[in-house]
């Protein structure tokens, strides 16, 4: 019953608070609900075993990607008004893609109302001389292999893309060259001189 309970607090709490991320008019009240969200979907990996999820998420998602988030949007001037223009333009398209995501959900739906002995079935039963952390392991690094180097590649590339977005040249930035001022000599960097007594500015 106490498990029951916990369940539905947290799951009503992560889809409530996954709805206020995406209609929150301000940016910085998104990324707090959505570490809300990240909260309560470790509380939920807790009820289901997994504690090692439930700490990833929180450690990972919660203390660096989330908080990541909340620095940039808190640091860049962005003009969030000029954004909501062009949310008409792309209507259709998110209506379509929220369109398939319900019918994926009612796929699923159907599937366990139909086949509820199909779920179990395919849930891979692991002993209970196993670990959860080693449980996890040994299916990421064996069956998912290619699918986990796969993502790490593109994460790869979106660290190098986010880097070279960032030391593109720009007009009417200045940039440091640090090769420039190492090479300065002392006559160039300092000039000396003799002001005579009461005619200094």
């Amino acid at each position: 019953m106490i498990q029951a309970l916990a369940f539905y607090l947290f799951a009503s709490v992560a889809v409530a608070s996954a709805v206020l991320v995406i209609s929150a008019r301000n940016p910085v009240h998104s990324v707090l609900f959505l570490i809300l969200a990240f909260f309560n979907a470790a509380g939920l990996f807790v009820l289901l075993g997994a504690e090692f999820l439930a700490m990833i998420l929180v450690v990972v998602y919660v203390g660096a990607v989330a908080v990541l988030f909340l620095f940039v949007v808190m640091m860049l001037d962005i003009n969030f008004s000029e954004l909501r223009q062009g949310f008409l333009t792309y209507l259709p398209i998110g209506g379509l893609v929220g369109l398939v995501l319900v019918a994926e959900l009612l796929a699923v739906v159907v599937g366990w109302t139909l086949a509820p002995d199909m779920v179990g079935s395919a849930i891979t039963r692991t002993p209970d001389a196993i670990s959860n952390t080693e449980a996890l392991g040994r299916l990421l690094y064996t069956h998912y292999i290619y699918l986990f180097q796969a993502a790490g590649l593109v994460l790869l590339v979106a660290m190098v893309g986010a880097i070279v977005l960032t030391h593109r040249r720009r007009t009417g930035v200045r940039r440091q060259n640090i090769g420039a001022q190492i090479a300065r000599s002392a006559k160039e960097s300092i000039e000396i001189r003799k002001v005579p007594s009461g005619k200094g500015l």
